[in-house]
C-alpha cells in the first residue's frame, strides 16, 4: 500500500487535481443505479463529494487518515453530507449493502497480491444490493512503457503545479518494473527551484492484464457485463489506455 505517498493531503490534491470526465461518468453511474454509494479508496473525496451534492447517501473509505480528514473538510466546506470511515479495502464489512460502489483513480492497483485483490472483490459482493453494480478504472498496461522503467530519475513536466506556499513544484520520478510480480515500484521527489526533493515518496503499483482480470473478478464472485475504453464509453481496445470495468455479482 501507498501510505507515506498519501500522508500529505493538499499536495496530492496539487499534484492530481479536478477530476475531469472521471467525475462526470461516476455522477452518471450513480444516478443510473441510484440508492448508496460506496467508494473505496475514496482519498480527499473529489469524486464522492459531488456524487453526495447529487443528494445520493454516500460512504467513502480509505486508508489513509489524512486523505479522510481532508475530505471531511471538504465536505464540510460545501456543506455536504458524506460518512467517512477508516478501513482497508481488502476486507471490510459495513454491515450493509450499496447500489453502486465504484474504486477510481487506480486505486485498485495498490492491491499487489492476488489474494488481495480477490479478497477486495469478495467484500464488494458482500455490500452489494440486489441489482446494484460496482464499477472501476485500473489503467491498460503498455509493455513498451513498463520496459522503460529503468530506474532512472525522470522530471514528469506535465505534473508539475503551483503550490500557494511552496511556488512551482516540479516532480521527478524513477521507476523500476518487477515482471514477476508485475509491480512497479516507484520513487517520487518534490523539489522547487529552493528547496530540492523537499518530499519524496514511494509508490508501488500493480498491473492487471486485460486476460487475467475477468478471472480474477470471478474468483471474488463478481463477472464482466462491460469494459470501455475511455469516459466517453467508448469500447474497450488493445491501445486504450484505460480499462473501465463495469461488474455485477456472478
Amino acid at each position: 500500500m501507498g501510505g507515506q505517498f498519501y500522508s500529505d493531503a493538499r499536495l496530492y490534491d496539487r499534484l492530481f487535481p479536478g477530476g475531469g470526465q472521471a467525475v462526470g461518468f461516476y455522477r452518471a453511474e450513480a444516478d443510473r443505479c441510484s440508492g448508496r454509494v460506496l467508494e473505496l479508496g475514496c482519498g480527499t473525496g473529489q469524486k464522492l463529494i459531488p456524487i453526495a451534492a447529487d443528494g445520493h447517501p454516500c460512504v467513502g473509505l480509505d486508508l489513509s487518515p489524512e486523505m479522510l480528514a481532508e475530505a471531511r473538510r471538504k465536505a464540510d466546506e460545501r456543506g455536504v453530507e458524506v460518512e467517512w470511515v477508516q478501513g482497508d479495502m481488502r476486507e471490510f464489512d459495513l454491515g450493509r449493502t450499496f447500489d453502486f460502489l465504484f474504486i477510481a483513480g487506480n486505486s485498485l492497483l495498490h492491491l499487489q497480491e492476488a489474494e488481495d485483490l480477490v479478497g477486495c472483490f469478495r467484500s464488494v459482493k458482500r455490500h452489494l444490493a440486489p441489482g446494484g453494480r460496482l464499477v472501476f478504472e485500473v489503467f491498460n498496461p503498455s509493455v513498451r512503457m513498463l520496459a522503460q522503467a529503468d530506474g532512472v530519475r525522470r522530471r514528469r513536466e506535465a505534473l508539475s503545479f503551483v503550490d500557494p506556499d511552496r511556488g512551482v513544484v516540479y516532480v521527478d520520478v524513477a521507476e523500476t518494473y518487477d515482471a514477476a510480480a508485475q509491480v512497479t515500484r516507484g520513487s517520487w521527489h518534490f523539489s522547487t527551484d529552493a528547496e530540492a526533493d523537499f518530499a519524496v515518496a514511494p509508490l508501488k503499483i500493480r498491473s492487471i492484464f486485460p486476460q487475467e482480470l475477468p478471472l480474477l473478478l470471478s474468483l471474488g464472485g463478481l463477472r464482466l457485463v462491460e469494459r470501455l475504453g475511455d469516459w466517453s464509453r467508448a469500447p474497450f481496445t488493445a491501445d486504450a489506455a484505460l480499462q473501465l470495468c463495469l461488474c455485477e455479482p456472478d
